[in-house]
């Protein structure tokens, strides 16, 4: 009951003027991005971070929510009428989007899609809605030990639940520990891995890092990739749009099970990219038309993007709760967090109500809107692909070059930017991930200074993280997932053996 007072109290919030118009620009930039191959949810966001540096925290991290909403409605827009997936996401919607819009039923691929993508992102949020207090005040209970044992188990799951390579993972996690190890340290004061540059003595700061890694990082290979737009056309009228809707229920199956399938993917670090190809893998395997996936079937749209926005929606609440990003996205939002000095994790419940609550509320509410704005500007949006993207690259460097210097007045952090970049480019160029880059540059720190402490008030005994049954049953989760690659091949050879 508390919970739905709270709820109602956060609408009052997200309902005031001022964040229901950074809600609609939130939106609109959010699909522009998801549009733009090159950008995404991740880089957008940290793009766009230092626009909401002068406005409340409420409204900031509202707008930046609602990027992240657009952006994902926003990939399936290029998916279907391109064949041009605009986010990593959206590949399993062009299986079968793209068919149908060849066969010249764009909109109700379109509808299809939006609508799909709001019933996923409505189930997660309402869950958030639901468990996110609960976690927040069990997670009250934790010392140093279980936030260590917190953090632990989500560097652990990077590594064993992720579909990337775990030495690769590993290599971009170990790179991101020794960037956040950077400047001051907190328990003994001292200066580390400075090399006598004032510019580093609070270490590298968040923003830059993931503006460069993400924005410049993606346009320089997209740059090499010689990427070109084709042009095209799409409209959508409300007789194709209330059609859609008529048949859509049939699908109610598919929804819900991939509305499940994208909030666990959400939830642990695997993230909208697994969750949408595992949706439509499964889809593919049960449905009665099954053989006809791949050739334009609507349930071949509906699977992947509901997953998508569940899982990307999911994602939240690990951050919210916890204090621990579910995706790239999140870790960037949690930087934000931390920039206008406010600390995610349970105590944000207790402190920050108001803001909490407003955000939840805004989810609802931005992705309700989200779905108004792509059913009718479609064709404004595909124009854009017309746009030739040698135009588009620069201007996103240039915001890119505004959005790092903006930070500390500084042509430093321009320059530092711009070796992030490369870094970034490199390392997409290699094929290693760089979510756990992120997420270590994040929580390497906080992780650090939790086990430390823990050990301090042990005297050194590793025993801490197994003296009660809480810290011990999140350390062996962590241990569980590292290795669950390891247990899963091992029980398949077992089984092997036996049959």
């Amino acid at each position: 009951m508390e919970e739905l007072v709270n709820l109602f109290h956060g609408f009052a919030v997200a309902l005031q003027p001022f964040n229901i118009m950074v809600m609609l620009v939130g939106i609109v930039l959010g699909v522009l991005i998801g549009v733009l191959p090159g950008l995404g949810g991740a880089n957008g966001v940290a793009i766009l971070l230092p626009l909401t540096f002068s406005m409340p925290p409420t409204s900031a991290i509202i707008m930046l929510s609602c990027i992240y909403w657009g952006a994902l409605f926003g990939g399936a827009i290029t998916s279907i009428l391109f064949n041009i997936p605009g986010e990593p996401w959206s590949v399993a919607t062009t299986f079968d989007g793209y068919p149908m819009a060849q066969k010249g039923k764009a909109g109700e691929a379109l509808t299809a899609a939006f609508t799909s993508s709001f019933v996923g992102a409505l189930f997660a949020v309402i869950m958030i809605t639901l468990v996110a207090p609960l976690v927040a005040s069990f997670a009250l209970q934790f010392g140093p030990a279980e936030k260590f044992a917190v953090y632990f188990l989500a560097f652990c799951s990077f590594v064993g639940l992720s579909k990337e390579p775990p030495f690769k993972t590993i290599a971009a996690m170990m790179m991101g520990f020794a960037l956040a190890a950077v400047g001051l340290d907190s328990i003994t004061g001292q200066l580390r891995l400075t090399f006598g540059i004032t510019e580093l003595l609070n270490g590298f700061d968040f923003l830059i890092a993931v503006i460069g890694l993400f924005g410049i990082g993606e346009i320089l290979l997209t740059m090499e990739e010689g990427l070109a737009f084709r042009g095209g056309s799409a409209k959508i009228n409300l007789r194709v749009v209330l059609q859609t809707w008529k048949e859509l229920p049939s699908y109610w199956i598919t929804s819900l099970r991939s509305c499940v399938i994208g909030c666990w993917m959400g939830i642990t670090p695997a993230g909208a990219t697994p969750a949408s190809f595992m949706s439509y893998g499964i889809a593919k395997r049960v449905a009665r038309n099954g053989n006809n996936f791949g050739k334009g079937e609507i349930e071949g749209v509906v699977a992947p993007e509901t997953a998508a926005h569940a899982a990307g929606t999911a994602a939240l609440l690990p951050m919210l709760s916890l204090g621990v990003p579910g995706s790239p996205t999140a870790a960037v939002l949690l930087g934000g967090l931390l920039i206008w000095g406010l600390q995610p994790g349970p105590m944000l419940f207790v402190e920050q109500k108001e803001f909490v609550w407003g955000l939840i509320a805004s989810m609802y509410l931005g992705n309700l809107v989200g779905l108004l704005v792509v059913l009718t500007c479609v064709p404004i949006f595909a124009a854009i692909l017309r746009v030739p993207f040698s135009i588009i690259a620069p201007l996103i460097l240039v915001l890119c070059a505004i959005g790092a210097y903006s930070v500390h007045s500084s042509t430093f952090d321009v320059v530092l930017m711009l070796v992030f970049g490369v870094i970034g480019y490199l390392l997409k160029k290699c094929n290693y991930p760089l979510a756990p880059l992120v997420l270590a540059i994040v929580l390497g720190d906080k992780a650090e200074e939790a086990f430390r402490q823990s050990l301090l008030g042990s005297q050194g005994s590793l025993g801490i993280f197994f003296s009660n049954t809480l810290v011990s049953t999140i350390m062996i989760l962590g241990l569980i997932a590292l290795f669950w690659s390891v247990i899963q091949q091992g029980y398949s050879r077992l089984r092997g053996a036996h049959a």
